[in-house]
C-alpha cells in the first residue's frame, strides 16, 4: 500500500476535532483577512483602500475595487503589462500610508 501525504491530517475519523479545526480556521481567516483593517483614502487620487500594519516594516493593503480602474499610477502601470502591486506600487498611495501613521490614523504594533 503506497502513503500518502497531506499538508495537514483531515480528522475524517473524528468528526469533533474536524468540526473544531473548522471553526477556528473560520476564525483565523477573519483575523487575517479582516480586522484590524482601516479604511484609508489616497490623497493623491482619492481611492480608498484598506490598510493594516503589522509592524513597521509589514503593511497590508487590500483594495475595494480593481487598483487600475481608480489609481492612475495601476492604471498606467497595467498598460504598460506591469500587474501593479508585485512589485510596484503607488508612490502616492505609499505616501498617504505614511501620513496616516505619523497623524496616528493607523496603528503600529510594537
Amino acid at each position: 500500500m503506497a502513503a500518502s501525504w497531506a499538508k495537514a491530517p483531515d480528522f475524517a475519523d473524528q468528526p469533533a476535532r474536524r468540526a473544531a479545526v473548522r471553526a477556528q480556521t473560520a476564525l483565523d481567516q477573519q483575523r487575517y483577512l479582516d480586522e484590524g483593517l482601516t479604511p484609508l483614502r489616497c490623497q493623491t487620487c482619492r481611492t480608498e483602500v484598506l490598510v493594516r500594519k503589522y509592524s513597521a516594516h509589514q503593511t497590508s493593503v487590500q483594495w475595494t475595487e480593481r487598483p487600475e480602474t481608480r489609481c492612475p499610477v495601476f492604471a498606467e502601470l497595467s498598460a504598460g503589462g506591469v500587474r501593479p502591486g508585485r512589485p510596484e506600487s503607488c508612490p502616492s498611495l505609499e505616501k498617504s500610508i505614511k501620513w496616516a501613521i505619523d497623524e496616528g490614523v493607523l496603528e503600529v504594533p510594537e
